[in-house]
């Protein structure tokens, strides 16, 4: 059995998100398994950057249940529980509805990049992956005030956030610009920091809008290597939106497909290749070599 069925870590029920009258996000269910790329696909508005604002905390939705294991499964039982007793969260299982953003990223340990690259240009690559790991530096400091006088608990926060910065660096082939600022980066790279950037909040979640938007074929090479990694050498669970089928295929394990706020399609790679839906929601055509090369 698939592991998006037998052992989500993230399971979407219902979801709806109305924007006035407009349905932006209309009835959606699915799940993410643990270890899993899961990607979220479907034509410009369908929906799959508000599904992430939903999961993410940026928006609250209508109706629905999006339930987070930190660790283990995400199990029916185990959810209906913590929903009837009315908290966010108990024992490792968050109700990311019920969560401001900052918690999500916080505890549930939920990580998002953007559509658009959203780095401190001006400063270095270094003090990007430094400044994301700020909510265990704040801890180690006392909220800051021990940190002016040096306690040792903090120097050793810093220290070891220094160090798991410089293992990213080297990790997406940058650490010889650490001290570069991260706006001179060419295109691509700065793709790569941003995701860096995410992972030094150690998420068991990582989600990423459109990651390989504006990348040439070897950037998205690249990048398809860097997410295979993360996942084989971290376990970290990806959500990805992406547009490049190039991308999708090739990396990952469960394809979820939206049309105007609607899940049409849900499965394997191959599956969702040959979907009619599919097919249609792209291209508006019957299966024809020319869709099925566009789903390749």
């Amino acid at each position: 059995m698939t592991r998006w069925l037998s052992a989500p870590m993230l399971t979407i029920e219902h979801l709806t998100m109305r924007f006035g009258g407009l349905t932006a996000v209309n009835d959606v269910s699915f799940s993410v398994g643990r270890g899993d790329i899961t990607a979220l696909i479907g034509p410009n508005g369908a929906g799959k950057t508000t599904l992430f604002n939903c999961i993410t905390g940026f928006y609250k939705p209508a109706q629905g249940r999006l339930a987070l294991a930190r660790e283990g499964v995400a199990r029916t039982q185990d959810v209906e529980a913590l929903t009837l007793s009315g908290r966010r969260h108990r024992d490792g299982l968050y109700l990311l509805e019920r969560m401001p953003d900052f918690e999500i990223a916080r505890d549930a340990h939920v990580a998002r990049t953007f559509q658009n690259i959203r780095l401190f240009s001006g400063m270095t690559l270094l003090e990007n992956l430094v400044v994301a790991q700020h909510n265990m530096l704040m801890r180690a400091s006392g909220l800051s005030l021990l940190g002016l006088v040096g306690w040792p608990r903090f120097r050793d926060a810093e220290k070891a956030a220094v160090e798991k910065a410089g293992f990213w660096l080297d990790k997406i082939g940058l650490m010889d610009r650490a001290d570069d600022p991260a706006g001179a980066l060419p295109y691509g790279a700065q793709r790569r920091l941003e995701i860096a950037r995410a992972m030094c909040t150690d998420p068991v979640l990582l989600c990423l809008d459109e990651p390989a938007a504006g990348l040439n074929p070897r950037e998205s090479a690249e990048l398809n290597d860097l997410l295979l990694s993360i996942r084989a050498e971290l376990g970290t669970s990806v959500l990805l939106i992406e547009h490049d089928m190039s991308v999708v295929m090739k990396i990952s394990d469960h394809v979820v497909v939206l049309d105007y706020g609607k899940l049409i399609a849900d499965g394997t790679p191959d599956e969702i290749r040959h979907d009619p839906r599919v097919i249609a929601a792209y291209l508006g055509v019957e299966d024809t070599e020319e869709a099925a090369q566009v789903l390749a």
